[in-house]
C-alpha cells in the first residue's frame, strides 16, 4: 500500500474525481445509508475545504487503486465546530480556536474490503504527521463502527452533538497530539 500525503491546494483539488467514489461507495453502507444528494454535498464542501490554509489529504492506493482516504484541517476561530451539543455545555476555553489548536479530521474512508489490514490506521497516523496543533478532534455517528475504532486509537468522547437542523446524533470525539 503506498500512501501520499497532500498539502498543496491544486494537487487536492485534482484527486476529487478519484476519491469521490470511494466516499459514495463507504457512506452509502449502513448506518449513513447516504445517496446522490449526500455526495453532491460532500463534493461541493470537498471544493471549498481543500482551499483551507492547513488542508492535509492522504490518499492509500494499491496498485494505483485508491483504498482509502482521510483529509482534514485546522479550525479557525469562526468556527462552529463546537456547536449543537445536546449533552454538554462546553466551557469557553475549550472551544476557543485561533486556527492552530485544534485539527479536525473531516473525513475518512476506507473501502470494505481493504478494512482489517491497517489501512486507516496508516491513513490515521499520515494524515496527523508534521500536524502542530495540540488536538484533534472528529464526529462519528455513534452506531459506526468507526466510533469503538476511534476510541481504541485514543479518542475521548467530548458529547453528542446535532451540527445542523435535521442532521444525524454524531459522537464528537477529540484526541491530544504530541507536539514535536
Amino acid at each position: 500500500m503506498e500512501y501520499t500525503t497532500i498539502t498543496d491546494t491544486v494537487a487536492a483539488g485534482r484527486e476529487l474525481d478519484d476519491i469521490a467514489p470511494v466516499y459514495e461507495a463507504v457512506f452509502a453502507e449502513p448506518p449513513y445509508n447516504e445517496g446522490p444528494r449526500d455526495v453532491a454535498e460532500f463534493l461541493e464542501r470537498y471544493q471549498r475545504e481543500h482551499k483551507t490554509p492547513g488542508f492535509r489529504l492522504v490518499l492509500a492506493r494499491d496498485g494505483g487503486e485508491l483504498a482509502g482516504f482521510a483529509y482534514g484541517l485546522p479550525l479557525v476561530s469562526t468556527t462552529g465546530w463546537w456547536s449543537g451539543f445536546l449533552d454538554t455545555d462546553l466551557p469557553e476555553e475549550f472551544t476557543r480556536e485561533d486556527g492552530h489548536r485544534t485539527f479536525v479530521v473531516m473525513e475518512f474512508a476506507v473501502l470494505p474490503a481493504r478494512r482489517g489490514h491497517g489501512v486507516g490506521r496508516a491513513l490515521h497516523t499520515a494524515l496527523l504527521a508534521g500536524v502542530t496543533a495540540e488536538r484533534v478532534t472528529l464526529t462519528v455517528r455513534p452506531e459506526a463502527p468507526a466510533a469503538a475504532w476511534y476510541e481504541r486509537i485514543g479518542y475521548t468522547l467530548v458529547g453528542l452533538t446535532q451540527p445542523w437542523d435535521g442532521a444525524p446524533v454524531y459522537r464528537s470525539m477529540i484526541k491530544p497530539l504530541q507536539l514535536p
